[in-house]
């Protein structure tokens, strides 16, 4: 795979830092990554758009879904992520994230996570939307994406890991051979660096998160912005299923104007026996399946919306007033105090709720160790596409994704290492002559991308919603384009800029293969292809970034992921 030598405007690195990995990003996913590669004596750099602790990772409400409980067994595991993915799960990919995930979330307890426990001692699982059994291990109650960031967090800062913080990414630096040679940032604020520098290494590890931001309304923080899978169209790699995205079905409705990152309400309350009801109090999740709210998130959302569109409703409601208040306070105490926050008070009332967009199943395609389709270059947790979500993530599989495919490319870095020494080629100039600068759009642009998505690509598409965003999309596009080359004139570099940028490359891919998907499978509804067609798209899609910045889009032959072999160009 050759980079499409495409690179966001922005001033020549001013200073750098040689390291043997780089990771991006301080999820679960990123530091368990730079955990495991600093604990096999590789010389780590963690790279972070905010703070260590300020990613997606401390938002999960829910838990990590793993085979722990008696009488469940990763089999079990697998058969209910399969029917959550629709037929598109690599299944390979699945079996190594259910047989390895109770060891790694055990893993994750000794390195000094504290989940919460029944009066034995044991565990105590939960049970969520689209799991025939209690799985899910949670902390706080509702608090278990913050007990898991503060435990690697600690974890980092008592190995001494070096960190660089309030940095966003850029570009991906590659040698004269194609290969990985590390990235280009831009850190932001006060600190031993500031603007755009480098950091050099051999390989790359993204674990950016995801790019809920390219929506009006979404449970993802304001960091959220595609920035990992925009780095990786540009390197020249591939990125598939960017199509489905999961609405969460239960987030705390504000307003029909509300944007930005709206508060979610775990799927873990309706595991403990909230209804879904409308506002007559009827409970319409009743028939449309046999785990009714408790269905997969894509039949509950679709659910949520028919009920809003047959009753001319801007929500729905959730129900649990039947908790009381002292399993509120136990068990929810961080949803029950947002919702007190926006004057609503569940021990009292029903829940307005609606979908908002939440996680996105595509991203980066990478093979059952990370790698990518380009030598060097990782991903993992939800900026990659390992194959295991398929057309609809099961509730509570991504942090266990994020801790299993961590753990497997920091073992196949310093296996890398131990075969090859890693070598460390010096990375082309990046500002040389002939290099292109991808135009910037404006800070405003990125509010005109998500009023763009949120009406065309959202909850429900059709074509004619499609083909409007595509043809909106490609106007700002274009319009960048004609500034810069007519009269030398683009956005001012800088950190809203490059965000606009990455969002609208990201709406693209999304837009463009939610077009070619002419069928109706996982979170992926077209209005005007209401059937799942086997036949036709039991098989993936794949983009990449084409050299004049038009997308290559094509299908596999087959539902079977398709394999990167890209590390090892001796090996083709």
């Amino acid at each position: 795979m050759t980079s499409t030598g495409i690179r966001l405007h922005a001033p020549a690195p001013g200073w750098s830092i040689d390291a043997d990995v780089v990771v991006v990003g301080s999820g679960v996913a990123g530091l368990t990554a730079a955990l495991r590669c600093e604990a096999a004596g590789l010389r780590t750099v963690v790279v972070t758009k905010a703070r260590l602790d300020d990613g997606s990772t401390r938002w999960a409400q829910g838990g990590i879904a793993a085979a722990l409980g008696e009488g469940d067994s990763p089999e079990q595991h697998l058969d209910d992520t399969l029917v959550a993915g629709a037929g598109l799960c690599d299944e390979e990919a699945v079996r190594i994230l259910v047989t390895e995930g109770p060891d790694a979330v055990r893993r994750l307890i000794s390195t000094g996570a504290h989940f919460d426990t029944d009066d034995e001692g044991d565990i105590e699982l939960a049970r969520e939307g689209g799991h025939h059994r209690r799985r899910i291990a949670h902390a706080g109650g509702d608090a278990t994406g913050a007990e898991v960031s503060r435990a690697l967090v600690e974890a980092v800062h008592a190995r001494g890991l070096r960190t660089v913080e309030n940095a966003l990414v850029l570009d991906l630096l590659t040698g004269p051979d194609g290969r990985t040679a590390g990235v280009t940032l831009h850190v932001m604020g006060e600190g031993q660096h500031d603007g755009v520098g480098a950091v050099h290494a051999p390989a790359v590890v993204l674990a950016t998160g995801g790019m809920g931001q390219v929506f009006s309304a979404t449970t993802n923080p304001s960091v959220s912005t595609g920035d990992g899978v925009a780095l990786a169209l540009r390197a020249g790699a591939e990125v598939s299923d960017l199509e489905f995205v999961q609405f969460h079905p239960t987030v705390l409705f504000l307003g029909a104007d509300a944007e930005g990152q709206q508060p979610l309400v775990s799927e873990a309350v309706r595991g403990e026996g909230a209804h879904l009801v409308d506002g007559d109090g009827v409970r319409f999740m009743l028939g449309q399946h046999e785990l009714a709210e408790l269905a997969p998130r894509d039949i509950v959302a679709k659910g949520i919306m028919r009920r809003m569109q047959e009753q001319d409703a801007g929500h729905m409601f959730l129900d649990a007033r039947h908790f009381g208040a002292a399993m509120w306070e136990r068990r929810f105490p961080t949803i029950l105090a947002a919702c007190r926050a926006h004057g609503i008070d569940p021990v009292e009332e029903p829940i307005p709720i609606a979908p908002a967009a939440h996680y996105a199943s595509g991203g980066v395609r990478t093979d059952s160790l990370g790698r990518t389709t380009v030598p060097g270059l990782y991903a993992c947790g939800e900026v990659a596409c390992t194959g295991v979500h398929g057309a609809n993530r099961l509730a509570s599989n991504s942090l266990l994704e994020g801790l299993v495919y961590a753990e497997r490319i920091a073992a196949d870095i310093a296996a890398s290492r131990a075969r090859d020494g890693l070598p460390a080629g010096e990375p082309d100039p990046v500002g040389r002559p002939g290099r292109p600068a991808h135009p910037l759009l404006g800070p405003e642009a990125r509010f005109a991308i998500q009023r763009i998505m949120t009406d065309g690509a959202g909850v429900l598409r059709s074509e004619e919603s499609l083909a409007k965003a595509a043809d909106q999309l490609q106007r700002l596009d274009t319009e960048a384009r004609d500034a810069l080359e007519e009269n030398g004139k683009t956005a001012e570099p800088g950190v809203d800029t490059w965000e606009a940028t990455n969002l609208l490359c990201v709406a693209r891919v999304l837009v463009a293969a939610a077009r070619l998907r002419e069928e109706t499978r996982g979170c992926h509804w077209r209005e005007d292809r209401p059937a799942r067609d086997d036949a036709a798209w039991r098989r993936h899609i794949v983009v990449r970034l084409n050299p004049d910045r038009t997308l290559a889009v094509r299908t596999t032959d087959t539902a079977d992921f398709p394999p990167t072999r890209q590390h090892r160009p001796q090996e083709q």
